[in-house]
């Protein structure tokens, strides 16, 4: 054994738990099949932008120990997550408050608007049995006909009557004038993206690239005591039991000679004609300035397409409906038969996970061992 621990993936999860691994002394190789460290939260320098080549990752935390530990890694600046939604070129405020309500119905005062929702409530009497009753019985037809529905059946790829409720168990209504998305304590985007974040957390530490595991999984599991995790579980088990149901994301980027596209980080499309969900321009992260705050001349924009995951591609989300999550259970049951390895992360645990949770779960799993 040349290895105290072997860690597949150098995303978050795999990253933090290499890091602690190491500062108590183990040695520790982690291993990934891309041709770069960081999993989806990777940043690449295009044109002096640090585009999020896997989808927007904007950190927001009310954990103050996770906060502090991040900022140990990097800076972070202060981007708060206000998108937009884009409905047949009409412009609203995200998350649903007082600039969408006045927009939408011409109300001026909380009032109003609170009775606008509620007299449109009204239309779902008994109890929600699908996801659109349930957003109708939440915020009311006008706002999930334009705002809810086309987005979220691309996003799903499927019809909302179709969609169970719990998806949605609540929608964020404001009363106030407040564009703050995720309302966090803490929120930012690390400053020179988060490649360097991941590179600070695997300093010192020796990583191999573009590495399939499972392809020598018998290899590979004799270079250490312990292993760490961070891929499909169905996959680790070569889906013996069926393949759990994931959504992916395809990507179209494009470089324009323009210094502003759209003038914010983050447009949804909610309208079910327009085939992308939303439009990235990556520049606005980091407030459209290079590191030595210079404007930036050109900017990268990538459109987001929502699709059902298939063999070969990336799997992004979870699809957390009772079919899946009771097969999930049963590959729970035979990891938990593996006793010298570790499932984590959002593949790993088949769990949609926020960047700042899966920090969380690995410093939790590391202190259950080390502590």
């Amino acid at each position: 054994m040349k290895y105290d621990y072997l860690i597949i993936g150098s995303g978050l999860y795999g990253s933090v738990f290499a890091h602690e691994a190491k500062s108590v002394g183990k040695n520790v190789l982690v291993i990934d099949k891309r041709l770069h460290i960081g999993g989806n939260v990777y940043t690449e320098k295009i044109e002096g932008i640090n585009v999020h080549k896997y989808g927007a990752h904007i950190f927001h935390t009310n954990n103050k120990t996770v906060w502090e530990y991040v900022n140990r890694f990097a800076e972070f600046n202060c981007f708060t997550n206000s998108p937009v939604a884009n409905y047949k070129g009409e412009l609203y405020s995200m998350p649903f408050n007082m600039y969408t309500f006045n927009k939408m119905w011409g109300v001026v005062t909380p009032e109003e608007a609170a009775a606008k929702i509620e007299e449109q409530r009204k239309e779902i009497t008994g109890k929600p049995e699908n996801l659109e009753e349930q957003a109708i019985s939440l915020v009311g037809r006008d706002i999930y006909e334009k705002l809810v529905k086309g987005y979220t059946e691309k996003q799903w790829g499927r019809d909302c009557k179709e969609l169970p409720a719990f998806i949605i168990k609540r929608l964020p209504v404001r009363l106030t004038f407040d564009n703050n998305y995720f309302n966090a304590l803490y929120q930012g985007i690390p400053i020179g993206g988060y490649t360097k974040l991941i590179e600070n957390l695997l300093d010192g530490i020796e990583v191999q690239l573009n590495v399939d595991y499972l392809k020598n999984k018998s290899e590979f599991d004799k270079l250490a005591e312990k292993i760490v995790y961070t891929g499909p579980i169905d996959a680790y088990f070569d889906y013996k039991l069926g393949a759990l149901e994931y959504r992916s994301v395809r990507f179209e980027t494009e470089i324009l000679d323009k210094p502003n596209f759209q003038g914010n980080a983050a447009i949804n499309y909610t309208d079910r004609e327009t085939p992308w969900t939303r439009i990235i321009e990556h520049k606005w992260f980091e407030f459209g300035k290079d590191e030595n705050g210079n404007d930036l001349p050109k900017t990268v924009i990538s459109r987001e397409y929502s699709s059902e995951w298939k063999p070969g591609d990336e799997p992004y989300y979870p699809v957390n409906d009772e079919k899946n999550s009771t097969l999930y259970e049963e590959y729970k049951k035979l990891a938990e038969q593996e006793k010298n390895v570790i499932f984590g992360g959002r593949l790993g645990e088949y769990k949609y996970y926020d960047m700042d949770q899966v920090i969380a779960a690995a410093l939790t799993k590391f202190n259950e061992i080390f502590k």
